[in-house]
């Protein structure tokens, strides 16, 4: 067994926009707690959370990293605190959602000089989906043009009244190094030599009164969450320190307290009494509500207690490939402890496991585990049919763990390789890839007949090409995919008739059909109607006659697209009683389809997409100015918090490249989620264009 309790553990995510400052706040910790030797660099490279290739050359965290630390609380007594690293780019919100997902604190950083952001924003309202406690920090406030006190003002106003100071900096800008607790109602003076260690004074004479407003505000949100302690809070002016303890964990618990603290993560100054802040104050995994659960011999719901005695249950949130080892899966452990060369069950797909090696994490480097015991987070390595998002569990109690919801994907590319004969290793790379990603799709559209790939943006599928190069060895092009395009009539167009006959010397063919076509409402789809009366086709041709137009319709008239919504009628025809046949009657069908089709105001259909765009607002300008130039129809503006959303419909073949665009106009404060909404008739002169373009690749074909 580890040394420490299930009551000692705290899991803690780090969260926010891109840039705020995660990444090197692992670094401050680590350091700080003696975990590493060294304070690393993103500039250098040698950061313990972004150790893959990618990451270090393009100096950007891509995936989320496991770290740990060992840290005492103000009673002496140790912590195990896990931490997970978490990217800040939208492309990487599948990493976020995973890491809150098997969290219980997340501590959300905010750019003293940006303040809130698309990430920042995002971040915070995914933390609801799993009831994370909150603990804002606002980071770069040594930094020229920070601003404290404005910042916190947009906090409140994108996160509401439940924000509360628990320290404001003294010196802010360069040379940032003194904090005010306001909670312990001390001045905290920093070390600048990066260990960030500091000392204690009493507060000065000048900032009594602004400390004394913030101390007040802290009490009156820590006792408005309970009738007690307000009633207590009002007879006595105050709380005490017993009361404030409670008060405060309590309150993150029902999330109506979200503290803000104070931080250079560059210079390490404010990480040490944010360290202790978290071993007094916020939960540990035994005093996290009961997970969600089914139990599939029954599909009943139950509930999983954190229960160190209880069946052993845990979650896989994470899978990692590394080339040399095979494939990591990083787990919570939900209920009862777990040892090496335990045989569980995969209750997800009813596949049985062996437990091989149990590490802790800390980047990269990994330290082996005898026991993993309830509400740790760890890894294990070499599964063989478990994944992300599955539970195990012992045989005698298959429960299923509630899964991660993932964002649907924003972008799709048509994706082939480069060199023949490489399509199996393509197939098995995407494969490998959405196991470890479960926001990348890949998939093979008949239709279209391409390869595609599915992701949150060009940064992630650019990731995911980079990868399939240096670890497959893979060479792939990739282009925008062909648009599903779909062909429809207007107008019905009656006693189309074809009659298809041939003579080869022998037995010949014949076949003659005379059948009307007819629109149908958008999204009835198609329908086959036998009026023959009198057995002037003979009953075993009519299924040749409706599969000759379903064939047609599949493989498209005008541009080869799918034709929908059309009623066809098969009013009249007549038969040869030697040389008819299903073929025959199945090619008159065809021909008369394709005949009747063209008279009957045919149109081209595009599919059309609901996009919400959420920016700033001083980009508002630029966003709808973009959004009308795609043919896009603006159906609204709503707030969320500081930032603008605003929602439209774009038709599909004219979002191209539009995630770099909208990156680019809003200097990368900018993001979109889309979703199919309807198809809708191309404009004429966009639907010349698109015939125009068929046409020569079909004579492109040919030649």
């Amino acid at each position: 067994m580890p040394d420490y309790k299930s009551e000692q553990i705290r899991n803690i995510s780090l969260i926010g926009h891109g840039g705020s400052g995660k990444t090197i706040l692992s670094e401050g910790i680590l350091y700080t707690a003696g975990a590493t030797t060294r304070f690393g660099r993103i500039e250098e490279g040698n950061t313990v959370s972004d150790f893959n290739k990618d990451e270090i050359e393009k100096q950007l965290s891509i995936n989320s990293s496991l770290l740990n630390v060992m840290w005492k609380d103000s009673t002496g007594d140790v912590r195990k605190i896990n931490i997970i690293d978490t990217p800040g780019f939208m492309d990487f919100i599948g990493e976020v959602k995973s890491a809150l997902r098997v969290t219980d604190t997340s501590l959300l950083l905010v750019d003293a000089f940006k303040g809130i952001e698309v990430g920042t924003e995002a971040s915070f309202r995914y933390t609801k989906e799993n009831e994370n406690n909150i603990i804002i920090l606002v980071n770069k406030l040594d930094t020229e043009n920070s601003n404290f006190d404005e910042t916190v003002i947009h906090i409140k106003e994108s996160f509401g009244p439940e924000v509360a100071v628990v320290q404001f900096p003294v010196d802010q800008g360069m040379g940032f190094h003194q904090i005010v607790d306001v909670m312990r109602m001390k001045l905290l003076k920093f070390n600048l030599n990066g260990k960030g260690e500091y000392t204690e004074e009493d507060i000065p004479e000048d900032l009594k009164a602004k400390a004394d407003e913030y101390h007040q505000a802290f009490v009156e949100a820590i006792a408005s969450e309970d009738e007690a302690l307000m009633e207590k809070f009002f007879e006595t002016g105050g709380l005490s320190e017993e009361d404030l303890r409670a008060g405060i964990k309590k309150g993150m618990i029902e999330r109506k307290l979200f503290p803000v603290f104070c931080v250079s993560a560059v210079t390490n100054v404010g990480v040490r009494p944010l360290l202790d802040f978290i071993s007094d104050y916020t939960e540990s995994p035994v005093d996290r509500h009961p997970s969600k659960a089914v139990k599939t011999s029954t599909e009943e719901e139950i509930e999983i207690k954190p229960d160190i005695n209880g069946d052993p249950v845990l979650f896989i949130f994470k899978t990692m490939s590394e080339r040399n080892v095979g494939e990591f899966s990083f787990f919570r452990v939900y209920s009862g402890k777990i040892s090496p060369g335990l045989d569980m069950i995969n209750a997800s797909n009813g596949k049985p496991e062996r437990l091989a090696q149990i590490y802790t994490m800390n980047g990269k480097d990994r330290k082996e585990l005898s026991t993993a015991i309830c509400g740790d987070i760890a890894s294990v390595v070499k599964l063989k049919d478990t994944h992300t998002n599955n539970t195990l569990c012992i045989k005698s109690n298959p429960v299923v763990l509630e899964k991660i919801s993932y964002p649907n994907p924003n972008m799709t590319l048509a994706i082939f390789p480069v060199r023949k004969g490489d399509e199996d290793k393509l197939a098995q790379s995407l494969h490998s890839f959405h196991e470890e990603d479960p926001t990348f799709i890949a998939n093979y559209d008949p239709e279209i007949n391409q390869s595609l790939i599915h992701g949150q943006g060009e940064i992630h599928l650019n990731t995911i090409i980079y990868r399939m190069k240096s670890k497959f060895s893979l060479e792939v092009e990739v282009k925008e995919p062909r648009i599903p395009y779909r062909e429809t009539i207007r107008k019905s167009v009656k006693e189309i008739e074809y009659r298809h006959k041939k003579q080869t010397g022998g037995k010949g063919q014949f076949g003659h059909v005379v059948i009307t076509i007819e629109p149908r409402e958008r999204g009835e789809g198609f329908e086959f109607v036998n009026e023959i009366v009198g057995g002037v086709i003979p009953g075993r041709f009519i299924p040749a006659v409706e599969k000759g137009i379903i064939e047609v319709m599949s493989a498209g008239v005008l541009i080869g697209c799918k034709v929908i919504d059309v009623r066809v009628r098969l009013t009249f025809g007549s038969f040869h009683t030697v040389d008819s046949d299903e073929m025959s009657f199945k090619l008159a069908a065809t021909q008369a389809f394709k005949k009747g089709f063209k008279d009957a105001n045919p149109v081209i259909l595009e599919p059309v997409y609901n996009v919400d765009i959420k920016f700033p607002e001083e980009f508002m300008g630029a966003v709808s100015g973009d959004v009308s130039s795609r043919r896009g129809k603006i159906m609204g503006m709503e707030s969320e918090g500081r930032l603008q959303v605003l929602k439209a419909l774009i038709p599909l073949s004219e979002m191209s490249g539009y995630s770099s665009k909208l990156r680019s106009f809003t200097q990368g404060r900018g993001t979109y989620s889309r979703s199919f909404s309807h198809y809708e008739d191309v404009p004429k002169e966009v639907e010349t264009k698109i015939i125009a373009d068929y046409e020569k690749q079909k004579e492109a074909e040919s030649k």
